[in-house]
């Protein structure tokens, strides 16, 4: 069956217009028959391009075991690498017309960043259940052909803290005379975490002379 959900996103309690990028996925319980779980089709490995100091897109949903492309389209160096949960790993340096590739071997969820340019960020969500789906800008959910029965639903967005995640959390059943998955409403974290280099520390102010950087 297909299910059906809304997203609303505020920020100090006002609504905002763009309600994209909340991900709800199912993952089945108890006797739920657990389906095959997704594969990547290597001849469709998803990008997470580096251009104008901003990956692109910033949200990448996938097969736990898929790979992600990670080509670097700006004319100075990248150093990609994520050290929080999730996929642990460091690209290091590469060049303007390079690339690399990541497999995210176990479900989670990563957060990326660069070495280099501290504004740059995005999350790979690595799943085992075909049963999720992205919100579009209206903050519309749907999710095709799950299964009558009992699951764990998760809700992640990259503005919302893992706190007010943690507690939309919960068991639900999946019944085949309901398809409504029920409303979220999803406060934006006033403050934002500043993450630290690949090397816990504090970033380093931007050095036009280093190659790294872009000359403006």
């Amino acid at each position: 069956m297909e299910l059906k959900g809304k997203v609303q996103l505020t920020r100090n309690g006002r609504r905002i217009g763009d309600a994209s990028k909340a991900v709800v996925w199912l993952v089945p319980l108890g006797t739920t028959p657990v389906p095959e779980g997704p594969r990547q089709n290597p001849s469709e490995i998803p990008q997470l391009v580096q251009k104008d100091k901003s990956f692109h897109p910033s949200l990448l949903v996938i097969p736990a075991g898929g790979k992600v492309e990670f080509p670097n389209h700006d004319p100075f160096f990248h150093n990609v690498f994520s050290l929080f949960d999730g996929k642990r790993f460091d690209l290091g340096l590469y060049e303007s017309g390079t690339t690399q590739f990541v497999q995210f071997d176990k479900p989670g969820i990563s957060y990326i960043f660069c070495n280099i340019h501290a504004q740059m960020s995005a999350v790979v969500i690595a799943l085992t259940t075909p049963y999720y789906s992205i919100s579009n800008w209206r903050g519309e959910i749907d999710i095709a052909s799950v299964v009558p029965g009992r699951y764990q639903m998760h809700v992640f967005h990259p503005s919302v803290s893992a706190a007010a995640l943690h507690a939309l959390e919960r068991e639900i059943t999946v019944a085949p005379s309901d398809n409504f998955l029920g409303s979220f409403v999803l406060e934006e974290s006033n403050l934002e975490v500043a993450h630290k280099n690949k090397y816990g520390r504090d970033y380093d102010p931007p050095d036009p002379d280093n190659p790294a950087y872009a000359r403006q």
